[in-house]
């Protein structure tokens, strides 16, 4: 089986030798690039094809949202785990309607790390319940649309797809919605690549957020 390929990017050295030192230590790994601002990742990324990019937030020449919006638009895109201190909760909501697959405190720890790579290279990168809480606090300090200009997305989903995207935002992994709805697996599968089509998302944490904000939307009226 082939390593799986990361391009790290960060402006300052240490926190890039840091990240390389952990992800060294995994056999299924591969460090083959590393970016010191927004730009060079945008690039890089073009030319290695990276499966995952750990990409810092803030960065001179092109912020990490920035090259996130430019890196998940590339013909066939990395999986982009946005790196953060969480101290501003505005830029995590705008790294994941970006495309980043997900975002992870700087002080993680490094066998939580690895296993978010590994995650992400999967598309199956998963809430914990502490990064829960910072998005459902970020979604609901971005003011609401207009009364006069209600959010109407989740409309467009049949009941059952409703549901199913629902728990999405409350963190529940497929086999937990399985439980919860008494549906299979499968169903719960198709139910959120149906919502992924009809919300024009592509990860579940973007299906998270807007979710999130639609029902704060409705609540606000």
């Amino acid at each position: 089986m082939k390593p799986l390929r990361v391009l790290l990017t960060d402006d300052e050295p240490l926190i890039r030798a840091g990240l390389r030192l952990i992800l060294d230590g995994a056999p299924d790994i591969e460090i083959v690039g590393e970016a010191g601002d927004g730009e060079s990742a945008v690039r890089l990324a073009a030319q290695l094809h990276p499966d995952v990019v750990l990409m810092d937030i803030r960065m001179p020449v092109l912020s990490g949202i920035g090259a996130t919006e430019r890196i998940t638009a590339l013909a066939t895109p990395p999986r982009v785990i946005v790196l953060t201190s969480f101290d501003t909760d505005d830029f995590i909501l705008s790294a994941l309607r970006a495309g980043a697959s997900g975002f992870l405190l700087k002080d993680t720890a490094p066998e939580v790390l690895v296993s978010a790579v590994r995650d992400a290279a999967q598309d199956s990168l998963r809430f914990s319940p502490a990064v829960l809480k910072r998005i459902v606090a970020a979604a609901a300090a971005v003011p609401p649309p207009s009364a006069r200009v209600p959010d109407t997305r989740l409309e467009v989903l049949s009941e059952r797809e409703r549901e199913v995207a629902e728990a999405v935002a409350r963190g529940l992994t497929n086999t937990e919605i399985s439980s919860e709805l008494f549906v299979s697996v499968a169903t719960v599968k198709t139910h959120i690549a149906n919502a992924f089509t009809k919300l024009d998302v592509t990860n579940r944490v973007q299906l998270a957020v807007t979710v999130l904000e639609a029902l704060r939307s409705a609540e606000a009226k």
